[in-house]
């Protein structure tokens, strides 16, 4: 399976991960704090429709790694907040939520679980990324905190977050050229 997201629309991107089950334990890692915070921001997720969102992101905590973010990303290195409201949840299958909202760059996220055998497939799609550079840092941000939750749950020491974005930064400037 190849772990870059594609755009399956101008504004929509998607990526997909095989991560180990079960069902139960990988939907705790959307929706418990202190267990997303592990992979991709501490805070309160409401689970319901119209439920309030409360991320805290601490990108540069994520890995053991001494990893501050680059000049790019200068006002990201201490606690980043984002918040939202959920749009759709059906636990253990699908968590929706307004991604930034309120804010210029409000968009929606979904979150899907798909059991596979012993695995579960998680489908992660993005919509209304109305500009090319946000399309860039969502799709570096996302790949890269989906392979850190792919690391925790199989029991391995992620990579610095900054370091991996950076780099797939660059790749996908390349691949979502066209």
């Amino acid at each position: 399976m190849n772990d870059y997201g594609v755009l399956t629309a101008p504004d929509t991107l998607r990526l997909e991960r095989i991560l180990p089950g079960p069902i139960e334990r990988v939907w705790q890692y959307l929706t418990n704090s202190d267990k997303r915070a592990t992979w991709l921001a501490a805070g309160n997720v409401e689970q319901q429709v119209g439920g309030k969102v409360d991320h805290t992101f601490r990108n540069s905590q994520l890995s053991p790694e001494n990893d501050i973010p680059p000049p790019k990303y200068s006002d990201c290195a201490g606690d980043v907040s984002m918040l939202g409201k959920v749009t759709a949840c059906e636990p253990l299958r699908l968590l929706s939520y307004i991604w930034n909202a309120g804010s210029d760059a409000e968009s929606e996220v979904s979150f899907e679980l798909e059991q596979q055998q012993d695995r579960v497939k998680l489908i992660v799609t993005h919509r209304r990324l109305n500009n090319a550079a946000e399309r860039l840092s969502v799709a570096g941000g996302w790949h890269t905190h989906l392979n850190i939750l792919r690391d925790i749950l199989q029991g391995k020491t992620p990579q610095g977050f900054w370091r991996v974005h950076t780099q797939l930064e660059k790749d996908y400037a390349e691949r979502l050229a066209g």
